[in-house]
């Protein structure tokens, strides 16, 4: 049976030089912070890819530049999300 992962991201423009890791885990792990996300009304985005690239990375490191493509992705979808809800 496969683990399942999370990761969140931060980027906080004027603040980050690039989006970065602020949480990950598996399982138990993974299900609490999807909890507080949930919580918090965080958005959560459904990408097995990008959870498997970005899961690999130190928490509080900033992502490498070959993954931006797919985090701008992420935060322009979540942008789009912020927008509609105000």
């Amino acid at each position: 049976m496969e683990k399942k992962k999370v990761v969140a991201l931060r980027y906080k423009k004027g603040v980050d030089n690039a989006p970065k890791v602020v949480a990950k885990g598996m399982d138990l792990i993974a299900q609490r912070i999807l909890e507080i996300a949930e919580k918090e009304n965080i958005p959560i985005i459904k990408n097995e890819k990008a959870v498997e690239d970005f899961y690999g990375i130190d928490l509080d490191d900033e992502i490498p530049s070959e993954l931006y493509e797919i985090a701008a992705e992420i935060i322009a979808f979540v942008y789009k999300l912020d927008k509609q809800h105000i």
